[in-house]
């Protein structure tokens, strides 16, 4: 392991450590990580929250959470949307969790080198990546969801799609390391891409959600300069300065999950002022043992959901720390270090002819 991850003035190695441990403290015997004590867990965010226990050290509690996923996988592949510790609260499978075990192998990989965790968490991530991919459009974006009684949603959410394409590269990654051919998976990845990039009007529109603002850049689906104006153009709306990122454009309700993730998309794009800028703003909301508030209102300063300190708001500050540091092997994983890029699907131009490129090596409550 590297050291911690340290950022003097911002956040220090020590309390990185203490919010990672308040992950620890919270998650149960059998693996699971709650949002908090007591409360529901999914999928995506229990690997996020595992990742950030990596990234500190608790490789063991990080594994242990790695094994409930592999407890509790579906025979298709799949993961229900929400657990509790008493079985399933809801049902609905959700293709973005169904896709993030990937982008956990691969941090676990970079950060251990352990070729064999990355071997025992193969299966599951390869059933899982198959069963997202079970439900891509012909336009390229994916299906956000199925009900319960199996009913696939006839939207998809720039959010959760772009959120999956950053999973498949991950995806994608691993199976070039252990040596397994997955060329549907480069070619969904390149489908996928382009649909982000180019095709806005496949997604359902919420434009209200900051996460619909910057998880097309975190992904790394968009061009550089593309990348950069849409940072630009949304950065007024949903940023409010000296604060954070409100969750949605229509009050000052800051989040700092959201903060934290706009932190690691400014640093894949370069922003590197602006991400430090907000990763220091957003320890308003630290609490004196490591936790966070889930957000804010202002101006009155009121928490909402009121009190609530949530493991997966201190995993993204965790892994937002690791990136700025640039202090372990996994602090380039939003910029794509070591990933591949998509397949080029854009048109050429009338006349021209361009052989196909090769992949190359390098909803919440408002209050």
């Amino acid at each position: 392991m590297t050291d911690l991850p340290d950022l003097p003035g911002i956040l220090r190695a020590g309390e990185v450590l203490a919010t990672a441990e308040s992950i620890a403290a919270v998650q149960r015997p059998d693996g699971m990580i709650p949002w908090y004590p007591g409360g529901h867990c999914d999928p995506w965010n229990h690997v996020e929250a595992a990742m950030a226990l990596t990234v500190s050290g608790l490789v063991a509690e990080a594994d242990r959470a790695y094994q409930w996923l592999l407890d509790t996988q579906l025979p298709d592949g799949s993961w229900f949307n929400y657990y509790l510790a008493s079985g399933v609260k809801d049902p609905r499978l959700d293709t973005n969790v169904c896709a993030y075990l990937a982008t956990g192998a691969w941090h676990r990989y970079l950060s251990t080198g352990d070729v064999g965790g990355l071997e025992w968490l193969w299966p599951a991530l390869s059933a899982g990546v198959d069963f997202v991919l079970r439900w891509q459009r012909v336009d390229g974006s994916i299906a956000w969801s199925l009900d319960p009684s199996g009913v696939v949603e006839p939207s998809a959410l720039l959010t959760g799609s772009s959120s999956i394409y950053h999973s498949l590269r991950c995806a994608i990654a691993c199976a070039e390391l252990l040596g397994y051919e997955r060329p549907d998976w480069e070619l969904a990845a390149g489908r996928l891409a382009h649909a982000i990039a180019h095709q806005p009007d496949c997604f359902a529109r919420k434009d209200e959600f900051a996460m619909d603002w910057y998880y097309p850049v975190l992904s790394g689906a968009l061009s550089c300069g593309a990348a950069l104006a849409r940072m630009d153009a949304g950065w007024s709306t949903f940023v409010l300065e000296g604060r954070g990122v409100r969750c949605v454009s229509s009050g000052d309700w800051v989040t700092a999950a959201e903060t934290a993730e706009c932190v690691l998309a400014l640093d894949a794009v370069g922003q590197a002022e602006r991400a430090r800028d907000l990763l220091t703003a957003v320890q308003a909301l630290r609490r004196p043992d490591g936790t966070y508030w889930t957000g804010i209102v202002y101006p009155d300063e009121v928490t909402f959901p009121p009190l609530e300190r949530s493991t997966y708001t201190a995993g993204a500050v965790v892994l937002a720390a690791d990136a700025l540091s640039g202090s372990s092997p996994t602090s380039g994983l939003f910029r794509g270090e070591g990933l591949p890029t998509a397949l080029d699907l854009t048109e050429p131009a009338p006349g021209a002819r361009r052989e196909p490129v090769a992949p190359s090596r390098r909803g919440p409550i408002v209050p």
